[in-house]
């Protein structure tokens, strides 16, 4: 397919390398340019403008907030080639995916939802699990895409915000979980328990899947550089959360208890951690932040 691909960050880098390397033709843009220039030996194709992009079979953007993708796609839209279908496969928040399936059928294109979970080296391998919602239709005619991306497709309905909101679930309970490994941590600590031997033994017993295994190792080594996610787009994953959360009446408590840490984290100079460094607010809390 022809495709354009927006944002290459560490995750849209690795997807839009993998997708070169299915044979997939892909014109790159980015709002910084070394990002394209560098993909251009893979065999990528810089362009010069967002709009340049915006051509083709599809286009799939990967920024990093509502603010970026929305300031990409100002007075785009109008002038994209009808019957193009946009791919947005960023975490953003439930009202603008909401706004951008309405926005793209006034302009005569496509649009579905696509977000991801998956690390980086996740991405790199292509073993993303890929959470698509739209018209049915135009998830079929992605799906070589999605195929070159990741392991597995979930469908999760006609909607597209739909699969906003799982992902946003999705790392809300990453988020939760950072919170009580690193408590569990500092009880340990606390009490002269190793916290390789803690995880060892929870890990082993109670807790073996992978968010407990990987952060807690990533946790208990305290291992918060370089960062696969940072610690601020976590933060604005809570927040997006509980925006969705109160749009329908949801209490979240625990939410709220994440959100305060991520601040507390981010006024201590740690948003450019990994956000396993929201860990950090609790060692210090605790008097084990040496």
């Amino acid at each position: 397919m022809d495709i354009g691909f927006i944002g290459l960050g560490h995750m849209g880098r690795a997807m839009a390398t993998n997708l070169l390397r299915a044979g997939h033709q892909v014109r790159v843009w980015n709002r910084s340019p070394g990002p394209a220039q560098d993909l251009t030996t893979a065999g990528a194709v810089a362009v010069a403008t967002a709009a340049d992009a915006f051509a083709g079979d599809a286009v799939i953007t990967m920024l990093a907030d509502d603010a970026a993708l929305e300031q990409t796609l100002a007075g785009l839209l109008d002038k994209a080639p009808k019957g193009l279908l946009h791919i947005n496969m960023a975490t953003i928040s439930v009202a603008l995916a909401k706004a951008l399936t309405d926005t793209h059928a006034a302009s005569g294109l496509g649009y579905i939802a696509a977000p991801v979970f998956g690390r980086t080296e996740v991405a790199v391998a292509a073993q993303l699990n890929i959470l698509a919602a739209g018209d049915p239709a135009l998830i079929e005619k992605a799906m070589p895409l999605f195929e070159a991306m990741g392991q597995k497709v979930w469908r999760l309905g006609p909607e597209p915000y739909r699969a906003n909101v799982v992902k946003l679930a999705g790392n809300y309970m990453i988020a939760a979980s950072v919170q009580t490994i690193a408590e569990a941590i500092a009880l340990g600590q606390g009490n002269g328990v190793d916290p390789h031997d803690l995880m060892e033994v929870l890990t082993g017993t109670l807790f073996g899947g992978r968010i407990h295994t990987g952060y807690g190792k990533l946790i208990a080594d305290k291992a918060f550089e370089p960062a696969a996610f940072k610690l601020t787009l976590g933060a604005k994953d809570v927040r997006l959360t509980m925006q969705a959360a109160e749009a329908v009446n949801v209490p979240m408590p625990i939410a709220s208890l994440l959100r305060d840490g991520f601040i507390d984290a981010i006024a201590h100079g740690d948003g450019g951690l990994d956000w396993t460094a929201l860990s950090k607010v609790t060692f210090r809390r605790a008097g084990q932040d040496h």
